[in-house]
Formats: structure tokens, sequence, C-alpha cells
């Protein structure tokens, strides 16, 4: 009896993590496009001639000036940054609950797979926001080109890093071998994280199915097979077991999010 108990119980909290992961990696995307939406649009308010105008899943403007090329970079660089915050934050050795872990994990994991594709993407596109700086700072073909090399290079680096502090959250018992290590990022990181999308792509319609459905698809597919590769890559852990996950707070958040998304950023905010 005890150890049916036990096994149940093993299953609620791995449906809860699961759950819970799913929820902070939506929260997770949707603020990171929220910062990346709101430092397009701030440097626009603050250079005469242009006004703004910030809605849920994209931004607009009139008027014209000459930095307007260059700013159109602005939101990517602020993501990258708050990619490399929450990054810093996640070595800190400190006690935290194994929500807030999870936060910064995905918070980190969008930070850098929302930019850096951007980069690459720039490259060789000139009409995307990056490709825009890129021209305006005239940067040669070669600059483009250790850019965005240097930008794939680091996706891998990221996610294998990551994989690590998603493993933190496991008991010692859940991490005996690699088979055991991708089972527990399976359910932690890849499933959660996928069956996010669909949750994702409420908060960006109306639009064209490509910025709906396609994006948070290719930021999340990239990623999480680089976490999954992980599993057989890292060594166990010193410390296990993060401590309690949520799911309640997660999906008041995330319900939140979606609800200033569409009652008031949906209509637009002029600056």
């Amino acid at each position: 009896m005890a150890l049916l108990t036990a096994d149940r119980l093993s299953v609620v909290q791995r449906w809860r993590l699961a759950v819970s992961s799913g929820l902070l990696y939506a929260l997770a995307f949707n603020l990171t496009f929220l910062v990346q939406e709101l430092f397009l649009v701030l440097p626009k308010a603050f250079t005469p001639g242009l006004h703004p105008t910030l809605f849920h899943n994209d931004h607009t403007w009139e008027g014209e000036h000459p930095l307007v090329a260059l700013l159109q970079g602005a939101g990517a660089l602020a993501i990258f940054l708050t990619g490399v915050g929450c990054a810093l934050l996640l070595r800190q050795p400190l006690a935290r609950s194994g929500t807030m872990q999870l936060f910064l994990v995905w918070m980190t994991y969008n930070g850098f797979f929302q930019s850096l594709p951007q980069v690459i993407i720039g490259a060789i596109h000139p009409r995307n926001d990056v490709g825009m700086a890129m021209a305006y700072l005239e940067l040669g073909l070669a600059a483009r080109a250790v850019a965005a090399i240097g930008a794939l290079a680091l996706m891998p680096l990221v996610a294998l890093w990551l994989a690590r502090h998603v493993l933190l959250l496991a008991d010692s018992s859940q991490l005996a071998n690699g088979r055991a290590k991708f089972r527990f990022l399976s359910w932690t990181s890849a499933l959660p994280a996928l069956t996010a999308i669909p949750l994702i792509m409420l908060f960006r319609v109306p639009r064209n199915v490509v910025e709906v459905a396609a994006v948070p698809a290719v930021v999340t597919i990239v990623g999480v097979i680089w976490m999954q590769a992980g599993a057989w890559l890292q060594a166990p852990p010193t410390r296990t077991g993060a401590g309690h996950v949520s799911v309640v707070r997660p999906l008041a958040a995330v319900s939140f999010l979606l609800l200033v998304f569409h009652l008031v950023l949906k209509r637009g905010i002029a600056f």
C-alpha cells in the first residue's frame, strides 16, 4: 500500500512539473516578446518625428527619421540582454523554488532563442529587423557571416547549459543514467514547451499564420532538441531537488497576461 501511494505521488508530481513548466514556458515566451516590442517602440517614442504604437503582436509607427533602421535592432538586443540577465541569476547558488528555477530557465531560453535566430536571418535578409540595423551600421558580408556563425554556435551551448539547470529539479534517483536524464528532460522541458505552442498562439491572434504558429514552433523546436541531446552529455548535478513547483501561480500569471494582451494591447497603445 505504501509503495502504491508513493507511485501515485510520483505520477502527480511528474504531471504537476510538466503542467507548470508548460505554463511558465508560455509566460516566458510572451513576456520576452513583449519586452522586444517595448524596446522597438520606446526608442522611437523618444526620436523626433516618430510616433509608434504598440500592439499585442506587433508595433507600427508614423513618421520618418534616419535612425529608424538602427532602432529596429533594439528589440533583439533587449531580449538578448534579458536572456543574459536571467542566465546570471541562474548562476547564483541561491535557494529558490522549483517554480522560480523553471521561470528563469525559460526566460533565459527565450531571451536567447528569440534573439539569436534574428541575427542569423538578418545576416542574409536585409529586410528583417536585425538586417535593417546591420545595413545601417554598414556591416559587410564578412561581418554578417561572423555574426551569424557566432549566433548559430551559441544556441546549442545555451541549450546544453540550460538542460543542466532543469536537471537540478530532479531527485538524485531520477538521474541514474543517460536514459533517466533524457526521460526527466522530456517531461520537464521538451513535452511542456511543445504543448505550450497552442497556448502561445492565443496571445498572437489575429495575424498571419507564419507569425502566429511558425515563429513559436521554430523557437521551441530548435532549442529543446539541443536540450534533449544534453541529457546524454550532462554529468549528474552536485545538488538536486529544487523544491515545490506550483501550477496555480503560473496559471494565474498566464491568464492575466493573456487578458492584458487582448483587452489592452490589442487595441493599440500610442506613444
